[in-house]
This record gives C-alpha cells, sequence and structure tokens, in this order.
C-alpha cells in the first residue's frame, strides 16, 4: 500500500461511523489504498484541518469531503489551490423549494411580500444562503420585502442533519410562518416518506439548479495519491452488492467527475454574506 492517506468527514449524524467504516473497508481491501477518517464535528474544523500547514497545532488531513459551502470556503481560502476530486451523482442538480399551506395565503412568489418565510440554519446553502440569494434576485430583499424566521439549528454542519427544514416544515404548518425553504430532496423525503398530511403543503417556487458534496484535497498533496483516490472512488459499482450497501447509505449510485459551474451562485451568495470572510486564527 503507499502512505496513508487522511480523510477528514462531519458527524452530522451516528450512520456516518457505519458509512466511513464501510468505506474505508473498500479502500483497505479492494482498492489497496491506506485510507484512515477522521470525524469532525463541524465543516469549520474540518477546512482548518485540510488548509493546515505542516507544524500547525491542528489535525492535518489530505482529503475533506466537504458541502458545498465548505467546499468554496476550502477554495477562497487556498487561493484556489485546493483540488476538487469527486462528488455523487446526487449532489448534481440540487435545487431550493418555497413551500406552503396548500390553499393558504401564498400561492406564488409575489405573495410572500410583506409576510414571513422560515429559513434554515444560516450556514445551509439550501435552506438559508442560496433561497435569500435568489430571492433577492427576483425582487424580494430578506428584511425589507418580506420578514424570515431562521431556523439556526446544528451550526456547523452546514444544514446536513435536516433538522433545520423539519423546524421549517413546522413553522409553516402552524402558522408561525406562510412559507419556508427548503432543499430539494429533504421536499421529496416529505412526500415520499408522508412526513406531513397528504397534499397539506404545496411548493410555490423552484429555484436554478446547483450542487452539493465534493470531496477536496489539500493543494499539496501529491497529485498521484490524488488520482489513486479518485480512480478507487469512480471503481464502485452499484451493481455490486458490497459496494451498494456503502454507496446507498451514503445516498448515490455512482461517484462522478467535479461538475464546477453549479457552485457559481454559492459562491457569489457566499460572499456577499459574509461567508468567504477567513476566520481570524
Amino acid at each position: 500500500m503507499s502512505r496513508t492517506i487522511w480523510v477528514g468527514a462531519v458527524a452530522y449524524d451516528p450512520k456516518v461511523v457505519g458509512i466511513w467504516e464501510g468505506l474505508r473497508r473498500y479502500f483497505h481491501d479492494e482498492a489497496h489504498l491506506a485510507v484512515e477518517v477522521v470525524l469532525f464535528q463541524s465543516y469549520e474544523t474540518q477546512v482548518a484541518a485540510l488548509l493546515a500547514l505542516p507544524g500547525d497545532p491542528l489535525p492535518r488531513i489530505d482529503i475533506g469531503w466537504n458541502t458545498n459551502l465548505a467546499y468554496i470556503q476550502a477554495d477562497a481560502w487556498s487561493d484556489h489551490r485546493c483540488r476538487p476530486i469527486a462528488m455523487r451523482d446526487t449532489d448534481v442538480g440540487w435545487m431550493t423549494k418555497i413551500v406552503a399551506v396548500t390553499g393558504g395565503l401564498v400561492a406564488k412568489l409575489a405573495d410572500l411580500r410583506n409576510r414571513t418565510l422560515a429559513l434554515g440554519s444560516r450556514d445551509s446553502g439550501h435552506a438559508a444562503i442560496l433561497p435569500a440569494y435568489f430571492l433577492e434576485h427576483e425582487g424580494l430583499v430578506e428584511g425589507n420585502d418580506y420578514k424570515s424566521l431562521r431556523f439556526n439549528t446544528d451550526l456547523g454542519k452546514h444544514g446536513d442533519t435536516g433538522t433545520s427544514e423539519s423546524d421549517v416544515i413546522r413553522a409553516v404548518l402552524d402558522g408561525r410562518a406562510d412559507a419556508g425553504a427548503i432543499g430539494s430532496p429533504f421536499w421529496s423525503a416529505v412526500r415520499s416518506e408522508h412526513l406531513v398530511p397528504e397534499g397539506a403543503l404545496t411548493e410555490i417556487w423552484t429555484s436554478p439548479p446547483f450542487n452539493h458534496c465534493m470531496f477536496t484535497a489539500r493543494s499539496d498533496l501529491d497529485p498521484a495519491l490524488e488520482q489513486q483516490f479518485a480512480k478507487a472512488l469512480f471503481a464502485m459499482s452499484f451493481d455490486n452488492p458490497t459496494h451498494r450497501a456503502v454507496l446507498e447509505a451514503e445516498g448515490l449510485r455512482q461517484w462522478v467527475a467535479p461538475q464546477l459551474e453549479a457552485y457559481a451562485e454559492l459562491r457569489e451568495a457566499s460572499a456577499q454574506q459574509g461567508f468567504l470572510t477567513r476566520p481570524s486564527a
């Protein structure tokens, strides 16, 4: 085996441990790569570890499994030297959905004027950062044209837990908010898993598509190791029952090459909202 590749992931849910045990087993047993995993409690600490220099008083990782915001932060704070490696097929084409009570006062986007919109955690690209950004481009400015009810739940997890989106849905159903912003995967789960009464909520607006998670390599990682890691990911097959168990747990059918264009809006929104200001050491 080559030297150990240290990979970071955020433990946003207990299932993360099992997912990474399965991936580590695959890397060791089939891809013959020495991969070890460091679990972090926030993406802020994970990005700091990805950007750490030799000798820094921090853990140092080679690759981070980043949200879209964490990827953009790593890219910006490394002066674009961190490298995207791979993403899930299901990371492509995410959208924000704005939902409201069926038959209520909000049936279209213009009806939000002078009303209350529930938003998820402020560091969630799909449930807070991008909704505010896209609505401003539609002529609706937070605080001027509509009030927001924000649920800053599980900060540091970038919306991964889905808790703030659940809070958004509850606020819409109980009347604390006139509408709410959630990610398209969560909206799909609401309907397919019957998380609310049938027909209780209606989708009134859909954002342009954007992309989500990204494996990100630190700037000075040996390109040969990066290529071995990517090759191993792309070799995973949904037709292989052992691989499928891990892929399904992580919510994908196949790993795909980075598709970078659909991060542009989040990059701009994050800069406008202060998420690209690097924390002081």
